[in-house]
């Protein structure tokens, strides 16, 4: 069982690519090699293969990145499942896992949310998408400060707070604020939910 990432910039055509194409790239190279784990096509579209239990964190963490540019966003589907054709290019490879991703990826501009999950399984579908929504109404109002302060929870989850608060530039009482203001615990909570989901799920 693999988990596909399918995603896009929002607000790239209306921004230099030099804003973002630099930190998607980074990003993504963190999490493998291209074109094998993952790919960006059609000028802002990409995709990413991952454990599964890694994809909701990884794609909180990418939102985090992408929300410190202003007027920018990005937009995420998940998709859960097998890979039973790979190749050297993530966009050629196929199995449930990406289609799953690609249909839901294709369906969220009409449902109005910037994160969704296909797992094949309905009623897990439903459970997972509604919190999506919820979770995505937090994450598409962080300001640039909160998402700065998510990554840094995110990707230094061993620093203490005064560590975190030197590398933002600001003090203590600031750097829990803006992490009470990201809701950043409810988003971990929501993380360890999908983990668990996870082990009900038939690979």
């Amino acid at each position: 069982m693999i988990a596909v990432i399918t995603g896009d910039i929002i607000g790239s055509a209306t921004t230099p690519s030099g804003n973002w194409m630099p930190l998607l790239k980074t990003f993504l190279s963190r999490q493998g090699t291209t074109p094998r784990d993952w790919e960006i096509y059609r000028g802002d579209a990409f995709q990413l293969k991952l454990k599964p239990e890694e994809a909701l964190y990884k794609s909180i963490e990418l939102k985090s990145i992408i929300k410190q540019q202003p007027e920018l966003d990005v937009r995420i589907s998940i998709g859960i499942g097998d890979s039973n054709y790979t190749t050297e290019k993530i966009t050629e490879s196929n199995g449930t896992a990406f289609i799953r991703s690609g249909r839901k990826f294709d369906a969220l501009k009409e449902e109005k949310t910037t994160l969704a999950f296909a797992t094949g399984d309905a009623h897990t579908d439903t459970t997972l998408n509604l919190i999506a929504r919820f979770a995505s109404l937090i994450m598409d109002n962080w300001s640039a400060v909160a998402a700065a302060t998510v990554q840094l929870f995110l990707e230094r989850p061993e620093w203490n707070q005064q560590q975190l608060a030197e590398h933002l530039k600001i003090n203590q009482s600031a750097v829990s604020q803006s992490r009470k203001r990201a809701q950043l615990d409810l988003l971990l909570e929501f993380n360890t939910y999908y983990k668990n989901i996870l082990n009900d799920l038939t690979p």
